[in-house]
Parts: structure tokens; sequence; C-alpha cells
């Protein structure tokens, strides 16, 4: 199964439209597609709760509550995202509680996400000392020093447990909610900080004239969907990017990028151009982030787009890591790159640092911290690092058209 969840979704206001099948998580690539694909049968243009949920396959059978109701589909998706990471014990707690509770609604399955981990469940009873010991662990925030938890009498903690006939019978087994409450740390609006997928920043959003009574921050996590930063901004309140505010809560950037960029005073208005420059430095290896790093040093790269054409036009540039002198890159070249013939019984005879010099005068190449670099292509430098003419006027179209839909 490669999804969590798979809800098949209509318009309660358009039932002559037809179903949609969607699969959660939504991986980003196909997120826009997802948006646009509702918004066919007029849908996913709100943030609010537009979508009757009609069916429900997962391996969590007690989400099967949620169909009749609304949702919306960030909803879904960070409810997915939620119990995708979720070990089998996490599971059984999830369901067993959800289904102690009568729980229907999506904002109170997303809630148990964050407390049903306080709880008990007993799916087998053949092993009372084990049960006993799980039980000690989870009163314990789920952590213990290993003497401790080695002394716990487990079958006296379990057989105390089930005495105790608190236990409600579920079909994922017996369910002790151990005092746990069901906190409202989701608002039904905005969703709390979860970093999911493989990330470079997480962004704390807040509309300049702050939070309304009752909001919370909105986090975005870049890269992203282009759709995914509108909604992000409309769940706190913003039709429009130049009025968020953003705070760095999360920077994972390669180490010279995030140098050269003066990233600590971001507007709204950065948002698109940050994304995409996410998007572009992501599919790169370490051993690119590497040579990215030394690129954007030798090129002075000052802003976003910049960066981001130097990571699209990555192969246009030669990296040799580490070296600094000319006799290092001599000696490269002779001994280990493979362009000549190496004879150790010649190495006395050998002026690597000459050749060294001869090089770096030939292909214009530049050291720095990071190592040697040499730009091999054809267009100036300077072009490369520009704006696409062509995306400059769409970016500008876009800005003209104002806000975000509600």
């Amino acid at each position: 199964m490669s999804y969590v969840i798979q809800a098949v979704l209509s318009n309660p206001r358009r039932p002559e439209c037809d179903q949609i099948t969607i699969p959660f998580p939504i991986p980003v690539d196909q997120y826009d597609k997802t948006v646009e694909m509702l918004q066919a049968i007029d849908l996913g243009f709100s943030v609010n709760r537009d979508c009757t949920v009609d069916e429900v396959n997962s391996r969590y059978s007690v989400l099967n509550t949620l169909v009749g109701t609304l949702v919306n589909i960030d909803q879904l998706d960070y409810l997915a995202k939620r119990l995708d990471g979720f070990c089998a014990g996490e599971v059984s707690q999830f369901q067993a509680m959800a289904h102690k509770l009568g729980l229907s609604e999506i904002k109170d399955f997303i809630n148990l996400t964050y407390c049903c981990q306080q709880t008990t469940v007993i799916t087998d009873f053949s092993d009372l000392e084990q049960i006993g010991k799980d039980h000690t662990m989870t009163l314990n925030g789920g952590a213990m020093p290993i003497d401790q938890y080695q002394a716990v009498n487990g079958k006296e903690a379990a057989l105390q447990l089930i005495n105790g006939g608190r236990g409600v019978i579920t079909p994922y087994g017996v369910a002790y909610d151990n005092g746990m409450k069901l906190e409202p740390v989701y608002n039904g609006h905005q969703f709390p900080v979860y970093p999911y997928d493989s990330l470079f920043m997480v962004l704390e959003i807040t509309p300049k004239r702050g939070l309304a009574e009752g909001k919370n921050p909105e986090y975005l996590y870049l890269p992203t969907a282009e759709h995914q930063i509108e909604r992000t901004l409309l769940r706190v309140g913003i039709t429009s990017p130049h009025d968020a505010q953003i705070r760095i809560d999360c920077n994972e950037l390669p180490e010279k990028v995030d140098e050269a960029l003066d990233i600590e005073y971001l507007s709204g208005d950065d948002l698109p151009a940050l994304n995409r420059m996410c998007q572009a430095i992501e599919p790169l290896k370490k051993a690119d982030m590497e040579k990215l790093n030394a690129v954007v040093l030798f090129a002075e790269a000052g802003d976003m787009m910049a960066v981001r054409q130097l990571a699209e036009n990555l192969d246009l540039f030669d990296f040799v890591p580490g070296l600094q002198t000319p006799e290092e890159y001599g000696r490269h070249m002779i001994r280990e790159s493979g362009h000549f013939d190496y004879d150790e019984n010649l190495e006395g005879f050998y002026d690597y640092r000459r050749y060294g010099e001869q090089q770096l005068r030939q292909e214009g190449g530049q050291f720095n911290e990071c190592g040697y670099v040499v730009y091999q292509g054809t267009m100036p430098l300077e072009e490369l690092m520009m704006e696409d003419p062509a995306e400059k006027h769409q970016r500008e179209q876009g800005l003209q058209m104002g806000g975000l839909a509600q």
C-alpha cells in the first residue's frame, strides 16, 4: 500500500460532479495537480472544509467514521503524514482510543495523534511481564533509564492494571486511557509544525498585522508545491504575500548558499523565488551540494535567482574539492585526473606548480575555501545567473493579478 489513507471525495454543493479519489499523503510533485483536479469539480479553491468523504480505504479502519463528514484535503494530508510515522504500538493506541472516544471529526483525529501515546492498549494477554513493563514505560512518557526499566515487576504491574477494571474492549485491543485528555493541539485551522518530507527550510508564517484571537502561526516546508504556498498563507488569514511576516524556524541550506543570501530578512514576496531555489537544490547529491557551495563562491551569487540558476546548471562547472594552490592542481591533473599516463619513475621531472599555473591561465579557474572551480559554459556567467525573460514576464503578470483567492 503506497498510501496511508485513500479517500473518495465529492462536492456536496455539486452532486452532479464526478467523485475524485486521492491517496494521502499527497507527494509534493503531485500536490498542484491534485488541487487542480479538485478545482475541476469546484473544490480546492478554499481552505475551508469543502469536500464530502464518500469512502475511506486505509489500514486505519477506524477512520471509516469520517465517511459522510466534511473535510479539507490539507486536513487529510496532515493526518496521513502524522499517521505515516507511527509504529505498530502507536497504530493500536490510535485506533483503540479513537474507537473508545467515538471520534468522527477530522480535527479530533489529528489531535489524537498527539496524545494517543499516553495510553495503554493490550492486544495480546499471553506475556504479562512484557505488558507490565510496556505500561510502566508508557506512564513514564515512553522513556526510562535501562536499570529502572529492568527493575520493573512487569507481571505485578500488568495485573494491577487489568484488575483495576478501567479497560475498555475495542476491536483494536483493550484500551486504558491512563488519564489521557484530547487537547486541541490543532485548532481546526492552522496546523502545528510537523516536518515530513526531506526539506531545506521550515518557515513560520504570521500576518504582519498580528495573529487574530484564537489563531496560531502556520508553517511552510520548502521545497513545496506552489499551491501549498497559497493555501498556507490563506489558513492564517493572509490574502497577499506582501502581508506575510516570515520567521525562519529551521534552515538546512548549503552553508555557502546561506551565507550568500540575506535570508534573515525574508518577506512574503520572496517565497516563490525561495521555493524555486530550494526545488533546484533538492535533487543534488552530497557531492553536488559541496560543488554548489564552491560555485556560489566562485560566481559571487547574491540572490536566490542566481543560486537557483547555478544549481540547475551545475554541470557547466568543473570542481576539484580541497585544492588550494596551483601546485596541488597540477599534481591532481597529472596524477589523478586521468588525462595523462603518470609514471612514478619520472616523479622528479614533473613541475606540478608550473603546469598548474598554466592551466589556471587557460581555464580562468579560481581557488576558494571549498577547492578549485572552473566555468566551462559559453554564455557569460552574469547572463547565466539572470532570470529567464519568459519566466520573468509570467511572474510579473501573476503579481499584477493581485492577491490569493479565499
